[in-house]
């Protein structure tokens, strides 16, 4: 199932990244790369995003010593997540972005008579 999530700027911007390839998994550091956020941001996003069911996450499996690095947890959008996160961006978009085809009613119709009103 999934929750309903507080959706600000920056909760969309990590959505962006996640959908710039929905089916990979992402790791924080690339995650803040990508949204242009810092980690200590994007972290709390991604706990509310997974409560909520939108994103699923995993710790790799790899011998850290052998590495030379920590292990990384990977977050990945549901399928159900990442229809979500399309439709949150899109109605962001839409209200931040002029409508140039919708004219409200109240503005008068354009003449084709080089300035005169219908």
């Amino acid at each position: 199932m999934v929750g309903k999530v507080r959706i600000t700027l920056q909760t969309l911007q990590v959505l962006q990244a996640l959908l710039d390839r929905p089916a990979d998994e992402h790791y924080g550091l690339k995650i803040s790369e990508n949204s242009g956020l810092p980690t200590g941001s994007i972290y709390p996003i991604l706990t509310r995003l997974e409560t909520a069911g939108w994103v699923s996450s995993d710790w790799e499996d790899i011998d850290e010593s052998a590495e030379g690095r920590r292990r990384r947890r990977y977050y990945r959008l549901t399928d159900p997540g990442a229809r979500l996160a399309r439709e949150e961006i899109e109605q962001a978009h839409n209200q931040l972005s002029p409508r140039a085809s919708r004219r409200p009613d109240w503005l008068p119709a354009r003449s084709n008579t080089g300035g005169a009103l219908a």
